[in-house]
């Protein structure tokens, strides 16, 4: 008895370290062939599917994210052209015409797949725009209404190509979704006569892909409805799981484009409100220390009523590229900048890269801000203006004021009390003259 007690154990050890696979083939040997039969098919077709995915990863997310592109930059060059019908500003036609610039690029990239007739459309009718544009610029012609019809009707093609484009990217997720109901229902016909004939293994084969592939079919539904956060709960090892990895990067990346498109900032590009709390929320999260930078301009707003609303909206934005540029080199891979609004910036970047960070950015903005005053405001140090109470004083020169907060999850536990507290250290800050940066942290502040 002990002897054949022994001999199970070991034929119920031999037998765990075979491949399922080694198991079908040396136990069921005739369920084999059925079970075979079912996981070809269903590998085929999930790596049909699987093509069709990574086709809209690399095909029709480009196209649809050029499109939206080009329909944020058509509307500001018409925000651009129309001011400048009205002020005679020729700094609104090199805004026009840095807009116009992203605007060819996005139809350069649309370029790059197959040629069809919207895009030809769209280049048709981008030609007439520019042409419209450029005489309103050059005084040929003093309305802007065929400037303004010529952009409504390539604005329509745009949104009309856009909404193609969408419709035909639910027609693929429809026809995936198709094919995998097809892929079940063969699964199920070839796996149960298996399963007759060998009813302790197929149940497993069967059941595990069964799951995964109606795990796929829901996060096709979800994804294809707008649950961009939806995760298939798909285990790893197998072509199943690549697909699952493949759904959740093309919904990473719809919920990317889309929150760039509702979130960042039309002016600087910068991300926003939305962008900036969720980096706050995810770095108390990870535990780990970080420096959180409140960057504010000194003077800015009788600068804006000083020298005009083109003019400013420069100044801001070659100060969101500075302030990218000093984080990118001086930040590590983790840093990150936002625009909360008007003349207001963040960066995220790891504690013991403040001083650095900082400095780069106070050099930057000095070295640049002298060169959009006059040469006779600059004689002077700065400008006359009205303060917020409407009394006429002296403003000097623009200049940058940094309020840091060392941050960790011991200190605050969300992104509205860094926010509170780096407030409270920005009034520090600006009231000290000159371009600064301020270190606050619990107990003490450092300059």
């Amino acid at each position: 008895m002990p002897e054949a007690i022994e001999t199970n154990k070991s034929s119920r050890v031999s037998l765990s370290g075979l491949s399922l696979i080694q198991k079908i083939s040396a136990g069921y040997a005739a369920m084999a062939l059925f079970t075979a039969a079912a996981l070809v098919f269903s590998s085929y077709n999930i790596y049909r599917s699987t093509n069709i995915t990574r086709n809209i990863a690399n095909n029709e997310l480009p196209v649809i994210s050029a499109l939206i592109e080009l329909r944020t930059s058509l509307l500001s060059q018409e925000s651009f052209a129309g001011k400048y019908a009205i002020l005679k500003d020729p700094a609104f036609i090199d805004l026009f015409h840095q807009r116009q610039a992203e605007a060819l690029a996005s139809l350069d990239l649309l370029g790059k797949g197959n040629p069809t007739a919207d895009l030809k459309q769209l280049n048709g009718l981008y030609l007439a725009y520019q042409k419209a544009a450029e005489d309103l610029f050059a005084g040929r012609t003093g309305s802007t209404g065929p400037m303004r019809s010529s952009a409504l009707k390539l604005l329509n093609a745009v949104d009309a190509s856009y909404l193609k484009r969408k419709d035909m990217l639910k027609l693929v997720l429809s026809r995936a979704d198709e094919q995998q109901k097809q892929t079940i229902w063969w699964t199920v016909a070839i796996s149960c006569t298996g399963f007759l004939l060998a009813i302790g293994v197929a149940p497993f084969v069967t059941y595990r892909t069964f799951g995964a592939i109606r795990e796929l079919q829901s996060a096709t539904h979800r994804i294809a409805a707008g649950d961009f956060d939806y995760n298939p709960d798909v285990p790893s090892g197998d072509e199943i799981s690549e697909l699952a990895r493949d759904f959740t990067k093309m919904a990473a990346r719809l919920k990317v484009l889309e929150q760039m498109s509702l979130d960042a900032s039309p002016l600087t590009r910068l991300p926003g409100n939305f962008a900036i709390e969720r980096v706050l929320e995810d770095r108390l999260q990870s535990g780990d220390t970080f420096a959180f930078c409140y960057a504010d301009l000194d003077n800015f707003k009788p600068y804006g009523d000083h020298y005009g609303y083109a003019k400013g909206s420069e100044l801001l934005r070659l100060t969101g590229d500075l302030i990218q540029a000093a984080v990118k080199a001086h930040g590590g891979t983790d840093g990150f900048v936002g625009h909360v609004g008007g003349d207001d910036f963040v960066m995220v970047i790891p504690a013991e890269r403040v001083s650095a960070v900082c400095e780069a950015v106070i050099e930057s903005f000095s070295a640049e801000v002298v060169k959009h005053y006059s040469p006779e405001d600059l004689k002077v140090g700065g400008i006359e203006g009205c303060d917020r109470y409407g009394v006429q004083r002296f403003f000097p020169v623009i200049t940058i004021s940094i309020a840091v907060i060392i941050c960790g999850r011991d200190q605050y536990s969300s992104a509205v009390e860094i926010a509170r507290a780096a407030a409270k250290v920005k009034d520090s800050a600006k009231g000290k003259p000159g371009s600064k940066y301020l270190i606050g942290a619990p107990g003490r502040m450092t300059a």
